[in-house]
């Protein structure tokens, strides 16, 4: 009896070594996603100057993994890259553009979504009110929250496109519940100005140039799947 429980606990405790370095791993694998995207977003934007343009990203179909831009949050000192599709691969590197929602500067609804236990878990703290920064390639867009609502998961009426151009942000709730989660955590923003942008507490105030002529944008970096 004392030997099946002494085997028992080892097997256990290498459980929990393998859990745990599974675990060290993607956290260390998404951190390097996270730098190798700000690299590559970092020498695009030297080499394309970036204003608070009207000029939109490129709507093409872009494969899963793909580099879409950068996602700020100065009031939740949120800063993370977001890439193309919202499967599990992609979540787990960092935030997610849904496909077939607005890409940053076109009319309509653009969809973000990530995991709540790791880069929307911030989102619990937002307000109404609070700015949202996308930086593309094509330019910078500030977003400012109109509200916030807990829905069902079928309620799938928050991704439909709006008539102004508008970024929804999507996560699990309630965020420490263990488990699959239950309900869906849903902010809406409205894109604004850059003179509105640059009035509001901090929020850096970009330069006026002239918006970039229609940058010729491709997309080389990809999220490892």
């Amino acid at each position: 009896m004392r030997n099946a429980a002494l085997r028992a606990q080892r097997v256990f405790f290498v459980v929990g070594i393998a859990l745990l370095i599974y675990v060290g791993a993607e956290w260390l694998h998404s951190r390097q996603e996270q730098a190798e995207g700000n690299r590559e977003l970092d020498r695009i934007l030297s080499n394309t100057p970036v204003a608070s343009s009207t000029a939109p990203l490129h709507d093409s179909s872009l494969p899963d993994g793909s580099l879409v831009g950068r996602l700020e949050i100065p009031g939740l000192r949120v800063s993370t890259i977001v890439f193309q599709g919202t499967g599990n691969h992609v979540l787990s590197e960092g935030v997610g553009h849904l496909d077939g929602s607005a890409m940053p500067g076109q009319p309509g609804n653009m969809v973000l979504a990530a995991h709540r236990d790791s880069y929307f878990r911030p989102l619990r703290n937002i307000n109404k009110g609070d700015l949202i920064q996308v930086t593309t390639p094509s330019g910078i867009r500030t977003y400012k929250v109109d509200w916030t609502k807990i829905v069902a998961p079928t309620e799938i009426s928050v991704e439909n496109p709006t008539p102004k151009p508008s970024l929804t942000l999507i996560t699990c709730y309630p965020f420490y519940y263990v488990g699959n989660a239950p309900k869906r955590f849903i902010v809406r923003a409205e894109e604004i100005i850059a003179e509105q942008a640059s009035k509001q507490k901090g929020v850096r105030k970009t330069d006026s140039a002239e918006p970039a002529s229609d940058p010729k944008l491709t997309y080389v970096f990809k999220a490892s799947q």
